[in-house]
């Protein structure tokens, strides 16, 4: 679950992390009266969405404008640079062209900035530990260093069982050129945030840029946090922090169902059981010519319903022209996916192609569901077989 930077700092603030001071506001009124409230004569308003990029970004009512991250030198401009992000458009390299309507800004003080230093914690799985990572190139996105100066990324790997010492610090501050109180101020801001990281249990904590100030502190100039969607359960506060406007509908509604979704860009819709069975999926869709629309993962303890509402939610997309469901019977039984399909197309009153795949347990009985059915519902044999009958289906349909 992802939230917005000013709520992401309010937390991170909570853990000893130095941040601005700063206050969030929904219209151009209550960005000035936040700005009043701060010492000036410096501003900063920043569009709050949950995408990255914002100030090289546009907005589609004025493609050649500024971007989502202003500075203002008045109260008369923190309300013009309000008025011209709040309820418009914001697109960015991570939004797409459909881009993000803006509903509220963050109006923060102004940063004596000397440098800019890139800082984050996220999970290696790789070595099961948390890792944080550092870099010179602060202000760039991490993706751009990593491929063109890969050599300017520094990382430390935390074992779980000591946790967090000074040394981790130390180790990256060196390598970051710091130095005098500057030492000091970047391991205390590094083990607030690993003990953020732990107590919230964050997927990840990205403070991009992390500057040094010319009075030589250490401070958060942004902030994206991320939870572990699975450990929700232990933090309902953190809960009430979803901003449901900055998620896709059909994957808010299949949470509801425990469904694993993920909106794509093609025309295939793709319904499969297994997270593994499911990448292989939209990967031969792409061998043989087309684009999955989404990931959608039914699990392997999906009932009729689930299954139902899966279905419901790939033809809720616009973009899809055909489907394709692919189910290995294990846990997950070919008859109830079927009994599912052939309830969910009757229900929505299918009107593109459909191919099914199914086999393993209870293989044949979900066939002679199908059959009976009386929908036109395509049968395959293999994953090959399908993937190329559902790309010709969808053509011929064109």
């Amino acid at each position: 679950m992802n939230i917005h930077e000013y709520q992401g700092k309010e937390l991170l603030k909570t853990f000893g992390v130095a941040v601005l001071e700063g206050h969030v506001a929904w219209s151009p009124e209550e960005a000035v009266e936040g700005a009043k409230k701060l010492p000036g004569p410096v501003y900063v308003v920043k569009s709050q969405i949950h995408a990255g990029g914002r100030g090289a970004g546009h907005f589609k009512e004025d493609p050649q404008g500024k971007g989502g991250v202003r500075i203002a030198k008045s109260l008369d401009e923190v309300r013009a640079a309000a008025e011209a992000m709040l309820g418009h458009t914001l697109v960015t390299k991570q939004t797409g062209p459909a881009g993000r309507v803006v509903r509220r800004v963050y109006v923060e003080a102004g940063c004596d900035i000397k440098r800019e230093l890139y800082l984050s914690l996220l999970v290696d799985r790789s070595v099961s530990r948390v890792v944080i990572m550092a870099s010179t190139e602060g202000g760039m996105e991490i993706e751009e260093v990593a491929e063109h100066h890969p050599e300017k990324i520094l990382h430390v790997d935390v074992d779980p069982a000591s946790g967090i010492s000074g040394f981790h610090a130390r180790k990256l501050a060196y390598g970051l050129g710091l130095e005098g109180k500057q030492i000091g101020a970047f391991s205390k801001f590094v083990a607030a945030m690993y003990e953020a990281f732990i107590k919230l249990d964050c997927a990840i904590v990205e403070i991009n840029p992390l500057v040094v100030t010319g009075a030589g502190d250490i401070v958060a100039l942004d902030a994206k946090v991320s939870f572990d969607d699975n450990a929700l359960y232990r933090h309902p506060a953190l809960e009430k922090l979803r901003d449901e406007a900055e998620e896709d509908p059909k994957e808010l509604e299949a949470a509801k169902h425990s469904l694993n979704y993920v909106a794509l860009d093609g025309s295939i819709g793709c319904m499969v059981n297994g997270a593994g069975l499911a990448m292989a999926t939209m990967d031969i869709i792409k061998l043989y010519g087309s684009s999955p629309a989404n990931f959608l993962d039914v699990g392997g303890g999906a009932t009729k319903e689930r299954v139902t509402a899966a279905f419901k939610i790939i033809l809720s997309d616009k973009n899809v022209e055909g489907i394709l469901v692919n189910i290995f019977g294990g846990i997950m039984r070919c008859d109830v996916i079927a009994e599912g399909v052939v309830a969910a197309a009757r229900e929505v009153s299918l009107s593109v192609p459909l191919v099914v795949r199914l086999e393993g347990t209870n293989v044949q009985l979900g066939k002679d569901i199908m059959a009976r059915s009386g929908l036109p519902i395509i049968s395959a044999d293999n994953l090959a077989d399908a993937a190329e009958k559902i790309v010709k289906a969808v053509k011929e349909a064109a």
